[in-house]
Order: C-alpha cells, then sequence, then structure tokens
C-alpha cells in the first residue's frame, strides 16, 4: 500500500481545504512520528494544487486567502488515542488532523480528522474463519474490528454476503452482523441528556458525526425511541400520540416533553423496531428480540486497549479474536474473569477510602468537566473528601506525592482508564467504579462500562445522605462509621487534607465485629507522623552565622588574588 493512500493525503487535504482552515495541527502517535515530515510535505503540495484553482462549475479559479499552516504535533498531554485539545491550542489551530490508533472519543471545542491507517487483512481469510464460526450450530455472529481495518470492512461485507448466497439454498444460513465505523470527521460536541444509557450514547454519537449535510436536521431520542425533526419544526408544536399503557415509559414522555400536547390524534409517531450499540467508534443495532450476550462476538484486531474495552464491556458475550497478522484466531480471553474480581477488589478497597483525589486523564474529551463534578459531588454525599489533581500522564512517582489520597478516580477517555500497576501506593478506580464505591446500595450486576459519557447525570442513591448507618468493611472485618466532611468545608487552617486522612488513632474493641471508629482526631497528630513537617518551624539549633560578600572576580583570577605574570 502506498504511503499517500496509506495517511490519506487526498481525503485530508480535501477536507482541510473545504472547511478553509489557516491553522492545522497534526497529532503523531511516537511509532508514526517518523513519517511527518514526509505527510507535511505531501499535504502541502496537495494543498497548493487545490488552492490554486478552486472550481465552482464556471471555469473560473478562486484564490483562497492564505496558505494553510501545518503543525506537527507530538507527545500528547494524555493518551495519544485522543485529540490533544492543550497541544492544539498553544499554536490557535482551527482543527486537529489525528493519525493512527484512536478512541473516537468526541472533541470539546475543536473539530478534528481522524485518520485511522490501513493495516494489513486478508478478507479471503478472514471471511472464511467468521463463515466456520456461523455455519456451525450455536450463536449469530458480531464483527468488530480494529479502526485501522475499517478500510477492508467493505470488500468484506462483500466477501460475506456472497458466502451467504451460497449456503441460502440449503438448509443451514449465516447469521452473521458486522459493525459500522463512526465518520472520520468529528465536530465539537453537544452533550445531550437522557435518561436511557443506550439512546444517549447513539444520540450523541450521531450529533459528533454527522456531516454537514444532515444538519438540517434535529434527532430526538427517549426511551429507545428515535426520530428526527427538521431545524424549522420544533417538538413543542406536535401533538403526541402514546400507544400503550399509563407506565413509567409514558411519565418519562409526558415528564420529558411537558411543553407539548398529548391526545388521541395521531400527528406523529416513532416506532422503533432495533437497538442500537456503539462503542469505541463502532456502531450496530441488533433488532429488540435479540440481546447482545446471545451473539458470539468477532473481534478483528490485536489485543490493544479497544479490545480490552470489548471484553470488559460485554463481559457476558462469547469472545474470539482474529489476529490479522497471524492469521489465527484466538478463543482464550479466560483474562476478563481475572481482571473483573480485581476491579471488584479495589471497589472494595475504594469504599474504606477517607481521601479521594480525582485525577483528571484529558481536558479534550466532551463532558469530563461535568464527569469531574459529578464525581466530587458523589463523593462529598458519601462523607468522603475529594481533591482535584491535574498532574499530566499519571505515573507512580507523580501519584505518590499526595500519600493522603486512600484511592484515586481517574477521568479519561474509555481506552487509557485503567491502571492496575502494584506500583501505585494506591487503587486507581474508574468513574464507574467510584459510582459502585461511593453509592450506598449499589450492587455489581455484572455490568461494566469504561465510557464516563454513560454516567453522566446518572440519579443518585437515596441512600447516600443517610451515613450515620454503620456500613460494613470487608477489609475491617467490621462496621465502620462514615466521617461528614461537609461540617468541616469552610475550614481555614489548611489542614482539611490532613485531619481527614489521620489513621493513627482507631477504636477497637477486642470483638472484632463492633463498631470500629475511623474518623481522624486532629491534623497535628497527623503532621507528628511525617518525618517532613515543612519549612515554618522552631529551629532549636545555633543561630546561622550573618550572611558574608564572597569573592569576586572569575576562576582565572579573582580580584583578591594577586596576578603572578609567568616567565618565560
Amino acid at each position: 500500500m502506498d504511503f499517500e493512500n496509506s495517511y490519506e493525503i487526498d481525503e485530508t487535504s480535501d477536507y482541510i481545504h473545504t472547511n478553509n482552515f489557516s491553522r492545522v495541527a497534526l497529532q503523531f502517535p511516537d511509532e508514526l512520528l517518523k513519517d511527518s515530515t514526509r505527510v507535511v510535505r505531501a499535504l502541502r503540495d496537495k494543498l497548493r494544487l487545490l488552492q490554486k484553482c478552486d472550481d465552482h462549475g464556471d471555469g473560473s479559479p478562486i484564490e483562497r486567502k492564505k496558505e494553510a499552516g501545518l503543525y506537527v504535533m507530538a507527545d500528547a498531554t494524555y493518551g495519544s488515542c485522543c485529540i490533544d485539545e492543550v497541544g492544539a491550542a498553544h499554536i490557535n489551530a482551527d482543527c486537529v488532523v489525528h493519525y493512527g490508533h484512536t478512541c473516537l472519543s468526541p472533541t470539546s471545542t475543536l473539530p478534528g480528522y481522524y485518520v485511522f491507517g490501513k493495516a494489513s487483512l486478508s478478507v479471503a481469510h478472514c471471511t472464511e474463519k467468521i463463515c466456520t464460526l456461523a455455519s456451525s450450530p450455536g450463536k449469530p455472529v458480531l464483527v468488530l474490528f480494529g479502526l485501522e481495518y475499517a478500510y477492508a470492512m467493505h470488500d468484506l461485507k462483500e466477501a460475506l454476503a456472497d458466502e451467504g448466497s451460497k449456503v441460502s439454498s440449503s438448509s443451514s444460513t449465516l447469521d452473521i452482523c458486522c459493525a459500522d465505523a463512526l465518520s472520520s470527521a468529528v465536530k465539537p460536541s453537544k452533550m445531550q441528556k437522557t435518561s436511557d444509557r443506550q439512546a444517549a450514547a447513539v444520540t450523541d454519537l450521531s450529533d459528533d458525526f454527522e456531516s454537514s449535510d444532515a444538519e438540517v436536521y434535529k434527532s430526538y431520542s427517549i426511551g429507545g425511541l428515535t426520530w428526527s425533526l427538521s431545524n424549522d419544526r420544533k417538538i413543542k408544536d406536535y401533538l403526541l400520540f402514546w400507544i400503550g399503557s399509563d407506565n413509567s415509559a409514558f411519565a418519562n414522555i409526558v415528564l420529558t416533553f411537558n411543553d407539548c400536547e398529548i391526545g388521541t390524534v395521531i400527528m406523529f409517531c416513532a416506532v422503533s423496531l432495533y437497538k442500537s450499540y456503539s462503542i469505541g467508534g463502532l456502531t450496530w443495532s441488533l433488532s429488540n428480540d435479540r440481546k447482545i450476550k446471545d451473539h458470539l462476538l468477532f473481534w478483528i484486531g490485536s489485543d490493544n486497549s479497544a479490545f480490552a474495552n470489548i471484553v470488559l464491556t460485554f463481559n457476558d458475550c462469547e469472545i474470539v479474536r482474529y489476529d490479522a497478522t497471524e492469521k489465527c484466531l484466538t478463543t482464550d480471553v479466560s483474562q476478563t474473569t481475572r481482571i473483573l474480581k480485581r476491579r471488584y477488589y479495589l471497589v472494595e478497597k475504594a469504599k474504606d477510602a477517607n481521601v479521594v483525589g480525582i485525577v483528571v486523564g484529558t481536558l479534550g474529551v466532551a463532558g469530563y468537566l461535568h464527569m469531574i463534578h459529578q464525581i466530587k459531588d458523589l463523593i462529598t454525599k458519601a462523607g468522603k473528601k475529594a481533591y482535584m489533581l491535574v498532574v499530566g500522564r499519571p505515573n507512580p512517582a507523580k501519584l505518590a506525592n499526595f500519600p493522603e489520597c486512600d484511592v484515586f478516580v481517574y477521568v479519561s477517555c474509555p481506552q487509557t482508564a485503567l491502571f492496575d500497576s502494584k506500583e501505585f501506593l494506591a487503587p486507581v478506580i474508574t468513574p464507574f467504579e467510584a459510582m459502585l464505591a461511593f453509592r450506598r446500595g449499589s450492587l455489581w450486576t455484572g455490568e461494566y462500562t469504561m465510557e464516563f459519557r454513560d454516567l453522566i447525570d446518572m440519579p443518585s442513591s437515596e441512600a447516600d445522605t443517610n451515613l450515620a448507618e454503620p456500613r460494613y468493611s470487608f477489609f475491617e472485618g467490621g462496621y465502620v462509621e462514615e466521617l461528614d466532611v461537609e461540617e468541616n468545608d469552610n475550614d481555614k487552617d489548611g489542614l482539611a487534607l490532613a485531619v481527614a486522612t489521620e489513621k493513627a488513632l482507631r477504636l477497637r474493641d477486642e470483638d472484632r465485629n463492633t463498631l470500629a471508629k475511623i474518623t481522624p482526631k486532629s491534623g497535628a497528630e497527623y503532621l507528628a507522623m511525617r518525618s517532613y513537617q515543612g519549612l515554618d518551624i522552631n529551629y532549636d539549633g545555633p543561630a546561622p552565622k550573618p550572611l558574608l560578600i564572597g569573592r569576586t572576580g572569575r576562576a582565572a583570577g579573582y580580584e583578591d588574588e594577586k596576578l603572578v605574570k609567568p616567565e618565560y
């Protein structure tokens, strides 16, 4: 595959030229940085050709205002899979072109264009493996893939359709569903708030990745129903006709569209026969009579963070992985159970935390500020102290500077959310795990998500405010009493963090099942435990000597030294 085709030079230059961007940031991961100069040279040559003559149909050339400036970005502030809006802001970029592996997270402020790359894939061999699994008695096959193979999906679908037509005459059929990749061009996200999780994910992503031609319509989604209206019409101008009983779904409709008239004359009706799914830049739909766990997931790609996201999110599904490089199938994904057990352990560990550090893992993914404030409110209601930390890309050395924090909540894109290194002094959990740990009465049903946008505006538990009731701790082996930190929010002595994390004194009876009071006693006791207590201390040693004026000059000869002339 030639260089310009692999890096989509024509498509990228058309995107820049069509939108008339003047300052474009080109973001490369470390492994592709060696090709950055060739990409810039090829893009600049192509843009100059487009700039010279922009034919609008009448044959008259139209000159652009100025040539677009191209700036190479490397060493992303956080994960290289996300668009680095912070780095792009340093050069006041109009848009960002992202190269390489990506999570396709929607941006907050800048438009972007993703170049996924084109990894080698044997369509014939992959088709054979899929058909072999689909033809055997069992579950229908759902084909998912890494975005670097998105270019080959059209040929793969045609090959699967040909194989399906060959066996259509026989008694057996091939039940295969293939996911689609979202558009490469993205726009800054407009967060929509809806109670339905799947509908919210699909609606938000469809708004983020829709083309400019589709902006004449506005999409709505609620309770599994979706519809679109032209921008010159408003939903309140319609009379809604509901088919069904007076249940919670109908109440959701009435409360959401409270400015609409609801009657018996059909003016507009939306019927959904399919349920849509979206994860990691892939989207697909299944009929309502089918469940995702009834399918065999066929992943095309390597064992990377995107695959880990699939495995953990759909942990109740049977999954096989096709390695396009080795041309082999891997059916053993037993590490899923081990990972989930480890995550559940960290959730239980987080429940005993007194001080929680919220580590900011992105400054560009849409909705990250909303999620940070939501988690902070959740932690405060749970009787714990929360601190927000912005340390760039986290590592054990950086987080070790905050020994007062018992646990860290890492808010980032789904493909960089997991930190399970034993080098960290305190556990690092995801926002979903924080919801389980800090909401009283929350039970883990096996459902798991690493996308924090699925958790935005999740209703808080009613038991969050009832902190007087002790909670059983598996690690303490007894009941513990939560600390109400809201009473000390106005402390101005600067020792709130020290007070909240003091564990030197605990009250415990000989019977381990009795109440254990783990609330700290004083900040002074905490500081007394520290070997380094800061610079503001009482010094009892000898008085320091007065300041003296040092020597003047340079090493070749100071002013107080006699100049000795060499003898010849």
